[in-house]
């Protein structure tokens, strides 16, 4: 860890105490909801200390910036934010810019010199510390790092202020992978996995509820991991039926589940447990075996269409999203030709795309035969056209049925409709449910009849 901080008396302590309380804070988190329930913690964390919380960056003293760093991409669009954000201490009342997250973990040297404009750089272990720091920085010059191993997983007893709507919730089950995929940085920025205690699970869940959430989607970086690194013989199926029991609670959503790690009795579960949404996110990669093994996934190809075959039988109805990556080195026509195969017959409910990244301290980095970025974009882009298509066609066999929607508010294009999403859809990735005709609360789940439907979108009415 790299910090420079002075001794602060107590009665400095005092007065700086005295001046946060007057202190507004806005967050800006970038990348996925596991980092986004890290964000949600430093602003329970803040809000306790009496900072107030806006949205509003140019009303803002401190701004965070929540980063993400595992492609590309996203590492663009963790700078770009950042050097907007840093604007807001010319145009706006900002005086403390700090970036937390990912992207310093990984790059906290390269950053201290390229962005003088960041005050503080927090990294995904010290987080929990956000009100701490914001005192040391109270009594200090200049750009302070708190960067140190990332071995945090936080618990019931931190505060966490949910960001999301109303009505659902993100509920972390663990921190850091195991998994060691070839191209993937993840375990460096996080750490091993490491399984959040049951009980204290139970007890996070039971306080969303009683505020009136009604949809948890469970999420770690591989849900099926979940217990592994105890010693009580806990697993996520002895979670998810403790998650059951809660009163209030209608919708569980099970989120990035490794194919090897889908038991029989997590399949019979799914299906026997209302609660429980018949839908699972099997980040699968690729299909071709020879690819697969580059990749060090633990699945095959022919365990893969196995699991597939069998979730579809002993669940019938269930949908089902997988990710894949295009361009990985030395992938071939004949694998990609193998890839693309695969999605047509496999017809996936929903379907994420993404071009390799070449991500230095990972294996898949020093590998030969490296795809050009041309090559990777027009796989990417025939991938989601083909998706798009098979999509369309999916969507067409649903009209006339009814599915189960939670009403999120209004159109964007209009008010005159409401919108929601079916128990097939997760929040923010897979499109909307337009409704048509009726009237409901934001928040209620209704039944709706589907009349038509769009690519990704699904178009209904009210059913009494």
């Amino acid at each position: 860890m790299s910090r420079c901080s002075l001794p602060i008396s107590e009665s400095r302590t005092r007065d700086i105490l005295s001046e946060i309380a007057k202190q507004k804070v806005s967050m800006v988190s970038l990348g996925c909801p596991k980092n986004l329930v890290d964000a949600e913690v430093m602003l329970g964390i803040l809000s306790k200390q009496e900072y107030e919380i806006t949205t509003d960056e140019k009303d803002a003293d401190i701004i965070i910036v929540n980063t993400c760093s595992f492609i590309k991409e996203a590492k663009q669009e963790s700078i770009d934010a950042i050097l907007d954000l840093a604007e807001r201490k010319h145009d706006g009342r900002c005086h403390t810019l700090i970036v937390s997250g990912c992207l310093p973990q990984r790059y906290q040297e390269e950053l201290a010199k390229e962005l003088p404009e960041v005050d503080i750089f927090i990294g995904t272990g010290d987080y929990p510390r956000i009100a701490e720091i914001l005192t040391e920085k109270s009594g200090t010059e200049g750009q302070l790092r708190y960067i140190g191993d990332p071995d945090f997983i936080y618990d019931e007893t931190l505060p966490r202020l949910n960001s999301s709507p109303a009505w659902f919730s993100y509920l972390k089950i663990g921190e850091g992978c195991s998994n060691c995929c070839s191209y993937c940085i993840i375990p460096t920025l996080r750490g091993a996995y490491r399984s959040r205690p049951i009980d204290a699970l139970v007890d996070e869940a039971e306080r969303l509820v009683a505020r009136g959430v009604k949809e948890i989607n469970v999420i770690s970086q591989d849900i099926t991991r979940y217990g592994s690194d105890m010693d009580d013989g806990t697993t996520l199926e002895t979670l998810v039926r403790r998650l059951a029991a809660i009163d209030g609670l209608l919708w569980i959503r099970l989120l990035y589940a490794y194919p090897d790690g889908i038991t029989d009795s997590l399949i019979t579960l799914i299906r026997d447990e209302p609660k429980v949404c018949k839908y699972l996110d099997i980040p699968i990669q690729h299909i071709s075996d020879r690819v697969l093994k580059a990749m060090k996934r633990r699945s095959s190809e022919q365990q893969i269409r196995d699991l597939i075959v069998k979730l579809r039988s002993e669940i019938p109805g269930i949908a089902l999203r997988t990710s894949l990556i295009v361009g990985f080195p030395g992938e071939t026509l004949e694998d990609f030709a193998t890839l693309t195969h695969f999605v047509e017959q496999t017809r996936f409910d929903r379907l994420g795309v993404f071009c390799y990244s070449r991500e230095e301290g990972t294996p898949a980095a020093a590998m030969p035969d490296q795809v050009s970025e041309r090559v990777k974009r027009e796989r990417y882009r025939k991938l989601m056209r083909a998706q798009a298509r098979l999509s369309f066609r999916h969507n067409r066999t649903l009209i006339g049925t009814t599915e189960q929607v939670i009403v999120e508010g209004y159109s964007e294009e209009t008010e005159l409709l409401l919108k929601g999403r079916s128990s097939r859809q997760a929040p923010d990735i897979d499109g909307q449910v337009y409704i048509t005709s009726g009237t409901a609360d934001i928040g209620a789940i209704i039944t709706l009849k589907i009349t038509d439907s769009s690519d990704y979108d699904l178009i209904g009415e009210m059913v009494e």
